[in-house]
C-alpha cells in the first residue's frame, strides 16, 4: 500500500511542481503576469489552474493520511500566485514524508469513510487507493498540465510524467 501511494504521490506533485516552474519561467520570458495562469480553466465551467492544485495536493494528503489513520493537515484555498501553489505542494510534500511504510502496508482492508458536503463515502483501503484518491490526483494534475500547456507552456510528456 505504501508503495502504490506515497511514490505515486511523490512523482505526481513533484511533476506539477516542476510544470508550475516551466509556467513562471514562460510567463517571464513573455512577459506574462503570472496571476493570469493561475486563474486560466480549459473552458468557462470548468476550475482554474488554482483549484486543480489544491485538489490535487487536497486528494493526496486525504490519501496518506486517511490510509494511515492520522489527521491531514488542513490548508486555507487562498493560493492567488504560482509561488503560492508551489508552496502548497511543498506543505503537501512535507506531511507525505511524515508517513512511514509500516502506517500503510496492511490497509487494504482498512475501513475508510469521510464526508463532503452532504455526501458520504465508504471505501476499503486498496479500491480507496486505486479507483478513487489515485484517479482523482491523477485527473486534477493532469488537468493542471493541460490549462498551462493550452496557455502556450512548452510542455510534454516527459514534463507530466516526470522522474522515476
Amino acid at each position: 500500500m505504501f508503495d502504490a501511494s506515497v511514490p505515486v504521490v511523490n512523482q505526481m506533485l513533484g511533476s506539477l511542481s516542476a510544470i508550475l516552474a516551466k509556467a513562471e519561467a514562460h510567463a517571464v520570458a513573455r512577459n506574462i503576469n503570472p496571476e493570469v495562469l493561475v486563474q486560466s480553466r480549459l473552458f468557462p465551467d470548468m476550475l482554474p489552474l488554482a483549484k486543480q492544485v489544491q485538489i490535487a495536493c487536497d486528494f493526496s494528503k486525504g490519501l496518506c493520511a486517511r490510509l494511515a489513520a492520522v489527521e491531514a493537515p488542513k490548508f486555507e484555498d487562498n493560493e492567488v500566485t504560482l509561488a503560492d501553489l508551489q508552496q502548497r505542494i511543498r506543505k503537501t510534500l512535507d506531511f507525505v514524508a511524515t508517513i512511514k511504510p509500516e502506517q500503510l502496508n496492511g490497509t487494504e482492508d482498512r475501513d475508510i469513510t469521510f464526508s463532503f458536503g452532504t455526501n458520504t463515502r465508504e471505501f476499503k483501503g486498496m479500491p480507496y487507493l486505486l479507483h478513487y484518491a489515485m484517479p482523482q490526483i491523477v485527473f486534477h494534475v493532469t488537468t493542471a498540465y493541460a490549462i498551462l500547456r493550452s496557455s502556450g507552456v512548452e510542455l510534454g510528456k516527459r514534463d507530466f510524467v516526470g522522474s522515476f
